[in-house]
C-alpha cells in the first residue's frame, strides 16, 4: 500500500434508507438514485488520484443498493471497511483509526455528498498534509464540512466530541482540532448535497460525464 489514501465515508444507497431528506421531492427511489450516482462519481474521482489508495468505510447493505451491480463493480479494487461505533461522529473517528491501521499515513476523508469534487481538490488536500501536527479541513457552505485530512489519524478522536449536522459543525470541528494541538489548514469551501435545493447547484458544478448530473437531469431537476 502507498502511504496516502482517500477515505470515502459512505452509506449504501438503499431506497427508503439513503438520503431521506431528498425523498421529500424525489421519492425514495429517486433519492437513492442520486445517492448512488454521487458515490459512483466520488469513487471515479478518488481512483484517479495518482499513487493513492482508495478506502471506503461503509454502512448498510451494498447488495441491496440502487444500482448495486455498478457500485459493487466500482468497489471491486478498493479497500472496504465496515463502519463501527455509536453515532456518526464516533463512526468517523473509527474510520480514520481503521484507515491508519491499514498502513495509510496521509488520509483525506470525504463523504458521498460532493460529486463535483475534482482530482485537483483531492490532490491539494493530500499535499497540504505536511506532517507533524497539521491537518486539513474543507468546510461546506451549509456550515458543516466536506473533507478532513490528517497524518496517522491525528485529531481523529476529536471528531467524536463534535455534534454533527448542525450549522456550526464546521466551526466546532475546527475548534476541536485546534484544541487537540493541530494546526488546521483550510481547504476551499464547497457545497454538498443534503436537501433537495442543493441538487441543482451541485449538479451544475459537476464535471462532464458526471453520473450525478445525468441523474439529476433525468429526474427533471436541472435546466441547462
Amino acid at each position: 500500500m502507498t502511504d496516502s489514501a482517500v477515505l470515502i465515508v459512505a452509506k449504501a444507497p438503499v431506497p427508503g434508507l439513503a438520503k431521506t431528506r431528498l425523498a421529500t421531492r424525489y421519492g425514495p427511489r429517486g433519492a437513492a438514485a442520486l445517492a448512488a450516482a454521487a458515490l459512483l462519481d466520488t469513487l471515479r474521482t478518488a481512483r484517479q488520484v495518482a499513487h493513492t489508495e482508495v478506502i471506503v468505510a461503509y454502512t448498510g447493505d451494498l447488495g441491496a443498493s440502487y444500482r448495486a451491480d455498478d457500485l459493487l463493480a466500482a468497489l471491486r479494487d478498493v479497500t472496504l471497511l465496515p463502519q463501527r461505533g455509536d453515532g456518526f461522529a464516533q463512526r468517523l473517528t473509527n474510520a480514520h483509526l481503521d484507515a491508519a491501521a491499514t498502513g495509510a499515513v496521509r488520509v483525506l476523508q470525504i463523504g458521498m455528498d460532493t460529486p463535483q469534487v475534482r482530482v485537483d481538490d483531492l490532490e491539494g488536500g493530500l499535499s497540504a498534509l505536511e506532517g507533524g501536527r497539521s491537518c486539513v479541513l474543507g468546510e461546506a457552505c451549509d456550515g458543516g464540512w466536506w473533507a478532513f485530512g490528517t497524518v496517522r489519524a491525528q485529531g481523529a478522536r476529536a471528531l467524536a466530541t463534535v455534534p454533527m449536522s448542525r450549522p456550526d459543525t464546521g466551526r466546532l470541528t475546527r475548534d476541536a482540532l485546534a484544541g487537540a494541538g493541530l494546526t488546521v489548514h483550510r481547504l476551499a469551501t464547497m457545497s454538498d448535497v443534503d436537501v433537495p435545493d442543493d441538487v441543482d447547484a451541485v449538479a451544475r458544478a459537476c464535471p462532464d460525464g458526471s453520473e450525478f448530473a445525468c441523474t439529476a437531469e433525468h429526474l427533471g431537476t436541472v435546466v441547462r
